[in-house]
């Protein structure tokens, strides 16, 4: 089976973003992406949990898509500037796909 090419893009953000951050992929044409829960894990600051938390505003969120290569420096544009402001991290990997249509 013939594989294509893609990019996949996490990127880890506070929750509250969660709205802004899916807005803005829709806005550069990703039409597919993953939220999932961040339970904790350790930054600058030292370690954290979601444990305890009353609210959402101090969780964080991982979103997860894949996209043609040529989708990328618009989305790296749109959501850099969403992390200029807030706690958050995007990594980016090569990957391959069976189905390139669905990207």
């Amino acid at each position: 089976m013939q594989t294509h090419k893609a990019k996949r893009v996490e990127i880890t953000i506070e929750a509250v973003m969660e709205r802004r951050l899916a807005t803005a992929l829709e806005e550069v044409g990703v039409t597919g992406f993953t939220i999932l829960p961040v339970l904790g894990g350790s930054g600058r600051s030292g370690n954290w949990s979601r444990e305890g938390q009353v609210s959402r505003a101090s969780g964080m969120i991982n979103v997860v898509c894949i996209i043609r290569p040529e989708r990328l420096a618009p989305l790296l544009d749109a959501v850099g500037g969403i992390l200029e402001r807030h706690i958050g991290v995007i990594s980016v990997t090569d990957c391959e796909v069976l189905r390139a249509e669905r990207f």
